[in-house]
């Protein structure tokens, strides 16, 4: 455990996330070398913004004890990139967490047959039903059911894979000891008891709507597929497809009516190359061949019981709030960011980025052509900057930015 409070203190350096944090990992090998280091080695990290240089020379360790005992007493687990139990599937990712905490019993994901279930938190009925049907059948089967825990979609995929029996992973856009919303601290207690919950995010952290597509990644990550249920064509759902597609996952999508809000982003889905999932076996055909062994085929459930698990795990779902955790408020009006006033805010790839696509939207092929900057850094940089409500992505793929850099 002695090891681990650096990653904390790592993790906590203001200033160092995402893209700058996996640089200074890939630089020193460990967060206890990077600890170590002296502040003008720092600096031959490529890229590292003034705000993380001055961060990294603060070596106090009081804030990482600190959650290490609040990890003890709450029995949360931490779990970095050093560990052998760390998914390699995150570990892959050139935006891999660092840390993750969880509570519960974590699963071998990389020996998993994992799908992501997704979708909006103002789900319909057919949404809801949808997801319980989802959740409980792949469940089932032998799937790893792995979602959020917000209300509507992820509420009923979870519920429907508890249904099932089987274990179940929810993925936390704030603290493990912060339930979001309330009305969901008994699911949260049942998850744990079934598989685990996980965040990025140590104790204590109250849920920012910020947050939940970072999170995102998470969960498409630790995925072999990513199900989209319903969306709006503007969600965090779709922003979960995205990555979920930049990751080489799979994406799948629950079709709709083509006047049906919430089907305008599952459809759109389909239209731009999603597989077309109408029941639980058109995604698990998908791995039958790849994961021989892996799928049960215990008796199947008469259509009677199948309504009344689906039923109970849709009843009493709590009611979305008037604004949503995972909206992204970008506005109608594109507003102007002074660089003298915050000359840390933008990374030099989101200021490329963000110049090349102001004034005309752009896709990710035309803004690698036109930056001349790696494609791997070009999607980072992209999702960034939509999490922030810094850029939006049009039809077609294309990218606009939705602010305007002055000096």
């Amino acid at each position: 455990m002695s090891s681990k409070k650096y990653w904390l203190w790592l993790t906590g350096r203001k200033g160092l996330a995402g893209t700058h944090l996996c640089r200074v990992l890939d630089h020193f090998g460990s967060a206890e070398r990077a600890y170590f280091a002296d502040p003008e080695e720092y600096r031959l990290v490529d890229g590292l913004p003034a705000q993380a240089l001055a961060s990294l020379e603060d070596k106090q360790l009081d804030g990482a004890e600190r959650i290490l005992e609040q990890c003890d007493r709450l029995y949360l687990h931490v779990l970095t990139r050093q560990d052998a139990d760390y998914p390699e599937r995150l570990r892959q990712l050139p935006d891999g967490p660092a840390v993750l905490y969880y509570k519960g019993k974590l699963p071998a994901f990389d020996d998993e047959m994992a799908v992501a279930v997704v979708g909006s938190r103002e789900a319909t009925e057919y949404g809801r039903s949808v997801a319980a049907r989802f959740g409980l059948e792949l469940t089932r089967a032998g799937a790893l059911v792995v979602s959020g825990i917000a209300q509507g979609v992820d509420t009923a995929a979870v519920k429907g894979a508890l249904q099932a029996g089987g274990p179940v992973v929810s993925v936390l856009g704030g603290g493990i000891d912060v339930p979001y919303p309330r009305e969901n601290r008994f699911l949260y207690q049942d998850v744990a008891a079934a598989g685990a919950l996980i965040s990025e995010y140590p104790p204590g952290t109250e849920p920012r709507s910020g947050h939940f597509p970072i999170r995102n990644r998470i969960i498409s990550g630790l995925s072999l597929g990513v199900l989209v249920v319903e969306a709006a064509e503007r969600s965090g759902a779709l922003i979960t497809a995205r990555l979920a597609a930049d990751q080489g996952r799979d994406v799948f999508a629950i079709p709709g009516g083509i006047d049906a809000p919430l089907s305008r982003g599952t459809n759109l889905l389909i239209q731009e190359g999603a597989m077309l999932a109408r029941r639980p076996s058109d995604i698990l055909r998908c791995y039958e061949m790849r994961w021989p062994g892996r799928l049960r085929s215990g008796p199947p459930l008469d259509g009677e019981e199948s309504r009344a698990r689906v039923e109970q795990a849709v009843q009493d779902l709590p009611a979305p709030p008037p604004s949503g955790e995972e909206k992204i408020d970008t506005g109608e009006n594109r507003a102007y960011i002074s660089l003298r006033e915050q000359p840390e805010l933008f990374t030099d790839d989101e200021l490329a980025i963000l110049s090349a696509a102001a004034e005309t939207a752009l896709t990710a092929d035309e803004l690698i052509d036109r930056t001349q900057i790696p494609a791997r850094r070009v999607l980072s940089a992209l999702t960034m900057l939509q999490v922030n409500g810094h850029v939006e992505e049009l039809n077609g793929r294309r990218f606009r930015a939705l602010v305007l850099l002055k000096d």
